[in-house]
């Protein structure tokens, strides 16, 4: 067990050393801050001068309204856009309608009870029998006639400006 004395002992020696070690000599110090402040500093670049503000006054003249939304394209396309084609958001979708058009592939025909039917074979395997009158395609593509070498198909698709129109597109019979 170590006395009183010796532990003061130990504390006045600890604070010692820890005195001894903060010598005056900061020569090297001094030597570092001498060599920062020999050294030639770069030139700063001037602070830029900012031109005075010039309003600008708006004239008329043949220049379109600001405030206005601006349509652009010929009275045509701007009457396509309205021409009321839109697709029936409310109607069920069916099973072709998640496969984009040239992912599907017409695999034959087959006639029952006088009604032509479609095969078509899905990107998932499944083989799907479609007449007329049924969607397939991610276009809202309705199918308007099937024959033994393909199926048309009317799309309804955005004609850029807002609306809809309408498109043909098939699938021919893969051989």
């Amino acid at each position: 067990m170590i006395g009183r004395r010796a532990a003061r002992l130990l504390i006045l020696l600890g604070l010692a050393a820890a005195v001894a070690g903060c010598s005056e000599d900061m020569s090297d110090l001094r030597t570092y801050a001498a060599e920062i402040k020999a050294r030639k500093s770069d030139d700063i670049e001037p602070i830029p001068q900012m031109r005075a503000y010039e309003p600008f006054a708006y004239r008329p003249d043949d220049r379109r309204e600001p405030f206005v939304p601006f349509t652009e394209g010929t009275e045509q396309e701007q009457r396509r856009s309205n021409s009321g084609i839109s697709p029936d958001f409310n109607r069920n979708r069916e099973p072709l309608e998640e496969f984009p058009l040239d992912a599907l592939r017409m695999a034959g025909t087959l006639k029952v009870a006088g009604t032509h039917y479609a095969l078509v074979s899905a990107p998932d395997g499944v083989v799907h029998r479609v007449t007329v009158g049924n969607h397939m395609g991610k276009n809202f593509g309705e199918i308007v006639a099937i024959d033994k070498t393909g199926i048309r198909l009317v799309e309804i698709v955005p004609d850029g400006l807002g609306g809809y129109m309408k498109r043909d597109a098939s699938i021919a019979l893969e051989q």
